[in-house]
């Protein structure tokens, strides 16, 4: 049986799919669900049992405390936490399963023609948080936590205000501090996890290692950091990030270094060229291997195998 698949083209048809009052405007909209103790006893949460899979063409910001339940982005499962974040951008697919919620969540939606004319229509592009992979959602501490749920609210009450012509700014505004927040605590989440960093920088690695003992490089060039990534089951932006965190370097720059490390020692063998050694390493071009060599070394091959040699 094939898997329920919606897609919502706007906040409306996803307002109406919902059964949830038609939003204030049209291009954002502020959910809050919250029951109270007697509510929550007699219900216990919102559980949805049959999987979905939902696509929206906006931006969305979740807040929920994940009892149980599975949810995936694309073939990679969601670390249940409680107290997460997720933001998603358009066009992201999330499938849902077995879902059990607590008694309190915020959804903000947002389409980015809302952003037209403000600073954050460029920031935002800036957040890589935007395009993580589900399970890549941000787990907050408790003072995080109750920082964020004020910030949201003040957002609830603007929204639910009277329309005028500051209501977009001061929404606006509230939203650039919530996701100013928010990559100051991924990156609080970057370093507080270093062992699922080392862990994942060490599989980077054993992916080039494999890349590299197969000959791959020389047949399919060097491997781009979206093709890394997809081997590791994570989106290249999370991958980047988390490398940078655990090394002081990108995704990019480790790539290029372990091509160093292997050129330095396939340049001292006598049978290969420097020539040999670029094709070999993955370098449509042998010059674009000599000058990243140089960049990375301080000297160019040649100059190396000299010095090594003497």
């Amino acid at each position: 049986m094939k898997m329920p698949s919606y897609q919502f083209k706007s906040i409306t048809d996803f307002h109406k799919h919902f059964d949830i009052p038609a939003p204030e405007n049209p291009l954002f909209s502020i959910i809050h669900t919250a029951l109270k103790a007697d509510e929550f006893a007699n219900c216990e949460s919102e559980n949805y049992d049959e999987p979905i899979q939902i696509t929206s063409n906006f931006y969305a910001i979740s807040f929920k405390k994940i009892l149980s339940g599975e949810l995936v982005y694309g073939r990679t499962k969601y670390d249940c936490t409680n107290g997460t974040l997720l933001f998603t951008a358009p066009n992201q697919s999330l499938s849902f399963k077995g879902m059990v919620y607590s008694s309190e969540s915020y959804h903000i939606a947002f389409h980015k023609d809302y952003l037209n004319g403000s600073p954050l229509f460029e920031k935002i592009k800036k957040y890589n948080y935007f395009n993580y992979h589900a399970n890549e959602a941000l787990h907050l501490s408790p003072r995080e936590e109750e920082l964020m749920k004020s910030i949201f609210n003040s957002i609830k009450i603007e929204y639910h205000n009277n329309q005028d012509e500051f209501s977009k700014e001061i929404i606006l505004s509230h939203m650039e501090t919530l996701l100013k927040y928010a990559d100051r605590f991924y990156k609080r989440q970057f370093l507080n996890r270093k062992d699922i960093n080392q862990e994942l920088f060490t599989r980077f690695r054993n992916v080039l290692n494999v890349y590299f003992e197969t000959q791959q490089l020389e047949v399919r060039g060097i491997p781009t950091v979206d093709w890394m990534a997809q081997q590791l089951g994570i989106s290249h932006r999370y991958m980047s990030d988390t490398i940078k965190a655990e090394t002081g370097k990108t995704a990019v720059d480790q790539i290029n270094l372990y091509l160093i490390d292997e050129a330095k020692n396939m340049l001292l063998n006598p049978n290969n060229s420097i020539s040999d050694t670029a094709y070999k390493l993955g370098f449509e071009y042998p010059q674009y291997f000599s000058r990243l060599f140089k960049k990375k070394v301080g000297m160019s091959p040649k100059a190396y195998i000299e010095m090594q040699l003497n």
